[in-house]
């Protein structure tokens, strides 16, 4: 390489890119491991993730009552909140005892506990109440059944108002009823679903995680196979870093491309979840989310030493990368040490953008922050994954030239 030209080079570095861009694609597709993770499981993770979620909100929560007023004031309590959609009231208790027992065995998810006094209360004008026990294992019961509760407390206290106002017009009862009117819009996520809510997020981080690791996986397969076991093989057109480096990432780029295509656009579709982006806002926001998850996962793979290693050091970061996002829980409320070490991961800027994007309509002047984020991660991990092919290629090189010598000295002894 050193009487080359320039110009010789360069070309041999463009033919070289291209032939570890084509061993590397064909590797992908060769073992099994690494096609699971790169296509198998792209496909079935969000179809699985969007199925248990596909209701979008809980409804019919089984309850049970314990009616110590036995009133007709607490009776039509009681029916209207079986009536609405959240609740199902499929036990009367005698007691707190047995309401107890029934949640004890997992038969109803809340007690409703309606007091002797009830009624009485109503009738002296004096403030009652309405007990709810809730099973706070599961926050969706907890929430349907608090918001049938609260719904049908409130339209009966404007019954309540109204008879005693002594109103003679319709418009009195309103006022009466609502002084402050108000209207609520819940919005970006009209029906108040959980997948509307959590699944554009689990499907940017299931990029990124598969990402690392297929690309842990490789790297591992690429050090059993090394005699020296080293992340770079034995060969002539693995003399350069960037060449190693480009090929190995556009090979990854090609198969993702077409990846993100169905995870980020076909799954939304196929589950009718929001998806009001601007395709070509959402294709720039997504080219340096691949790159950067791509040099990340490449940089990371340094500490892969064998095909088992990338499964203990990359699956169980999921679910802390999830909460780290922001999105189930505030990124404002977490701890400032928390909130810049979630800066480490593309998953948390391809979330919050995406998450705008496509399901608030944002444009990327709108998601300014998280889009400069992505591309400043993907220079930062372009260097790191340079600076690690380049340690691997100085590596190997030492290696081949110590087996050399150790070789010619044992020719040597041979001879003597």
């Amino acid at each position: 390489m050193k009487d080359l030209t320039f110009k010789q080079k360069a070309v041999q570095g463009i033919y070289d890119l291209f032939y570890i861009w084509k061993r590397e694609f064909r590797t992908t597709f060769r073992d099994q491991g690494v096609l699971i993770f790169f296509v198998l499981v792209p496909i079935a993770y969000p179809l699985i993730y969007a199925f248990i979620y596909t209701n979008e909100v809980i409804r019919e929560v089984p309850a049970a009552v314990v009616d110590n007023s036995r009133t007709a004031l607490s009776r039509e309590y009681l029916r209207k909140v079986n009536a609405t959609a959240d609740v199902d009231i499929v036990a009367y208790c005698a007691d707190m005892e047995e309401a107890k027992q029934h949640m004890m065995n997992r038969y109803v998810h809340g007690i409703i506990y309606v007091p002797a006094d009830f009624s009485d209360n109503i009738a002296q004008g004096r403030q009652t109440q309405v007990s709810l026990f809730c099973d706070m294992s599961g926050l969706l019961y907890y929430k349907a059944l608090l918001t049938a509760n609260t719904n049908v407390s409130l339209a009966m206290n404007a019954d309540i108002k109204v008879k005693r106002a002594g109103n003679t017009t319709d418009r009195q009862d309103e006022i009466t009823t609502h002084p402050i009117e108000y209207e609520d819009v819940a919005l970006y996520n009209p029906t108040n679903g959980f997948a509307a809510f959590l699944i554009p997020a689990v499907l940017m981080l299931i990029i990124q995680q598969t990402l690392l690791l297929g690309i842990g996986l490789s790297a591992g397969t690429a050090r059993e196979q090394n005699r020296f076991k080293d992340l770079v093989p034995i060969n002539r057109h693995y003399n350069g870093t960037l060449r190693i480096v480009l090929g190995k990432g556009l090979s990854y780029f090609m198969v993702y491309a077409l990846v993100a295509v169905y995870i980020l656009c076909i799954v939304p579709w196929l589950f009718d979840l929001n998806r009001i982006a601007i395709p070509g806002e959402l294709t720039l926001f997504t080219l340096p989310y691949l790159a950067a998850c791509i040099f990340f996962a490449m940089t990371a793979s340094i500490a892969i030493r064998n095909r088992e290693t990338c499964m203990l050091l990359f699956v169980f970061t999921s679910v802390p990368l999830l909460f780290l996002s922001g999105i189930s829980w505030p990124g404002a409320a977490m701890p400032v040490f928390w909130r810049y070490f979630s800066y480490i991961f593309p998953s948390t800027f391809g979330i919050n953008g995406y998450v705008r994007i496509n399901s608030m309509g944002a444009t990327l002047n709108e998601v300014a922050f998280e889009y400069r984020a992505l591309w400043l991660q993907t220079g930062f991990y372009f260097i790191t994954a340079c600076l690690v092919y380049r340690r691997q290629i100085i590596l190997s090189r030492k290696h081949i030239i110590e087996a050399y010598r150790e070789r010619k000295e044992l020719l040597r002894r041979n001879k003597e």
